[in-house]
């Protein structure tokens, strides 16, 4: 799979090669105006607004020599639309959510695979781990017309300021569970450290309670290097930390010490590092248009040693029951019957507003 175009608040860029890791010597498509992109996926990140307010989020249209669009929306009362036609063709779909009142950041995807006549929109709330998906019946190809227009926004165009970014890849977009490490972060293991994208399955780690457990699989995927996927650098010697390393937002990081005993009677908990941000034990790791992650998957959901911090691995809860969702997944092509069960988070996982008062306590 490929990234090819990458729009945000910095500029719009688009590569028939790929862009930053996915970039090739050959081009992935024909430099061709009418070329069919009749299999892909296209990923925006927005905050919505907390009244509900309908407003066109990102989209293009042509009347030349017909009519051509593809629109995303925000509609009344919380939830998406996709709107794209081709002509005569109309294909529409829409997901409700529920409005939290907070200016949350939603993630979709739509995906398509036009000879198969198959479409998903699909609607990720990156902090609240939700995920729903609807079926887009009979989806249309673009032409790399259609995707200039769109993705660098020739024409007449439409990209909110609630718009983070928006991508597309040339690919089927694998939802839901995603891997959080960079590659090159050092994992503890009976045989010294070793790079967490070097660990196959069999290979064994430490884990925060001195066990030595298996690793069943590892993952890794490549995202746009934006919104809820810009990486963050956690620097030594906080958090225990032996060295820099780089994580995704989600990565959730093990805290303990009196004061998490104190807020919330526990010995320790896990946070996701975008609530470690602070301008000197986290911030933002500056890097090209994409990013590659990598993350294990251990029996019991133990946590890792990471460069000398304690790191949650990547939790699965019970998708080896779900093939649908299995199969939607960076899971997919993993037999689901070397897949663990995973029943909660190995600690408390903190809420954005615990998270902050914590960080607030520890700063005093």
């Amino acid at each position: 799979m490929a990234w090819l175009a990458l729009a945000d608040r910095s500029g719009r860029r688009l590569s028939l090669r790929g862009l930053g890791s996915d970039k090739r010597e050959e081009p992935r498509l024909p430099d061709d105006p009418r070329h069919l992109l009749t299999r892909g996926s296209i990923m925006l990140e927005t905050r919505m607004s907390p009244d509900g307010r309908p407003q066109v989020l990102f989209g293009y249209t042509t009347i030349h020599p017909w009519h051509r669009s593809l629109v995303f929306q925000a509609i009344p009362g919380g939830g998406i639309a996709m709107v794209q036609v081709q002509g005569k063709e109309i294909t529409h779909a829409a997901i409700q959510h529920k409005n939290s009142g907070r200016t949350d950041v939603l993630r979709i995807t739509y995906s398509w695979d036009s000879p198969s006549r198959w479409g998903r929109l699909t609607l990720e709330q990156p902090e609240a781990a939700t995920l729903i998906s609807v079926a887009v019946e009979n989806p249309s190809p673009l032409s790399l017309q259609d995707v200039r227009a769109l993705m660098l926004g020739q024409g007449s165009h439409d990209f909110a300021s609630d718009v983070v970014f928006a991508a597309l890849s040339n690919e089927i977009e694998p939802i839901g569970i995603t891997p959080t490490l960079s590659g090159d972060v050092p994992i503890a293991t009976p045989w010294g450290y070793r790079r967490a994208d070097t660990l196959l399955r069999g290979d064994t780690v430490y884990t925060h309670s001195g066990e030595v457990v298996p690793v069943l699989h590892t993952v890794t995927r490549t995202v746009p290097a934006r919104g809820s996927f810009a990486p963050i650098r956690l620097r030594a010697p906080y958090y225990g930390l032996k060295q820099d390393i780089v994580v995704a937002p989600d990565q959730r990081v093990v805290i303990d010490g009196p004061e998490v005993e104190y807020m919330f009677n526990q010995e320790s908990v896990l946070t996701p590092a975008r609530h470690l941000v602070n301008g000197f034990a986290a911030l933002d790791a500056h890097c090209g248009p994409t990013i590659a992650y990598t993350q294990v998957i251990l029996p019991g959901h133990e946590t890792m040693m990471v460069a000398n911090a304690p790191l949650e691995s990547l939790f699965v809860g019970r998708i080896r029951r779900n093939m649908p969702q299995l199969e939607a997944s960076v899971l997919n092509g993993i037999d689901r019957n070397t897949l663990p069960e995973h029943g909660r988070e190995s600690h408390k996982v903190l809420k954005w507003y615990e998270a902050i008062s914590l960080a607030k306590r520890r700063a005093a």
